[in-house]
C-alpha cells in the first residue's frame, strides 16, 4: 500500500514530493535551495531541463512505497507520460530545510 506524502518524515522531502505530484512548479522550486544539483542514474543532469522534461512536461508523479535515512531516502513507483511506470530510488541531501541535492534512478 502506497505511503501518503503527508506522512513523509522530512519536512523538504515532502514539500518536493507534493509540489512534484501536484505539478507546482513554483512549490517546487521553493522546495530547493540555490544551486541544488541532481543526478539521474549515477550521470549529473541540469536541474532545470531534467525537471521539466522529466517531471512538469511529462506529467511525472511519485507514489511513495518506502522512506528511510529519516525520510531522505524513498522508493517510489514513479510515472510519467515519456516513460510510463518504473520503481525508483530517490535521496535527498538537505540543508536549512531545503534540498540541496537529490539523485534518482531504477530500484
Amino acid at each position: 500500500m502506497p505511503m501518503q506524502t503527508a506522512k513523509l518524515s522530512d519536512p523538504a522531502v515532502r514539500a518536493f514530493v507534493t509540489a512534484l505530484n501536484a505539478h507546482d512548479e513554483e512549490a517546487f522550486r521553493a522546495a530547493l535551495a540555490p544551486g541544488a544539483t541532481m543526478a539521474d542514474d549515477g550521470a549529473e543532469r541540469d536541474l532545470a531541463d531534467w525537471t521539466a522534461r522529466e517531471i512538469f512536461d511529462s506529467h511525472g508523479h511519485m507514489e511513495i512505497e518506502k522512506e528511510k535515512a529519516g525520510g531522505r531516502s524513498l522508493v517510489a513507483r514513479y510515472s510519467n507520460d515519456a516513460w510510463g511506470e518504473m520503481r525508483t530510488t530517490w535521496t535527498f541531501d538537505v540543508t536549512d530545510g531545503k534540498i540541496t541535492r537529490f539523485e534518482t534512478g531504477q530500484a
